[in-house]
């Protein structure tokens, strides 16, 4: 059964940097894309950033430039570094990764930023 489990997220301060983690699981074939979104409190889930298994990337204009997604595929895991944090980036960001046909959703992990 594929396990997409995320790590990194934690409380930093407006203008701090974090680095996310997620890691897939579970005999998979191949993944073609990954990626993130976020939700906040009270909002819908939104999206971040995804990236192709050709290194391909797109953005949230929101993160543009202040936010790098990653993978590795040799371990079946994608980052998302996060530089220049504000209170506004203050979610859930949760990862995802299509394996053929379906999206499969990591478990989520929190991100604070406040001071």
């Amino acid at each position: 059964q594929v396990q997409l489990v995320e790590s990194g997220g934690g409380l930093v301060q407006p203008g701090g940097s974090l680095r996310l983690s997620c890691a897939a699981s579970g005999g998979i074939p191949s993944i073609t894309f990954m990626g993130w979104y976020c939700q906040a409190p009270g909002k819908q889930r939104e999206f971040v950033a995804i990236i192709s298994s050709g290194d391909i990337t797109n953005y949230a204009d929101s993160v543009k430039g202040r936010f790098t997604i990653s993978r590795d595929n040799a371990k079946n895991t994608v980052y998302l570094q996060m530089n220049s944090l504000k209170a506004e980036d203050s979610a859930v960001y949760y990862c995802y990764a299509y394996i053929g046909a379906r999206r499969y959703w990591g478990q989520g992990t929190q991100v604070t930023v406040s001071s």
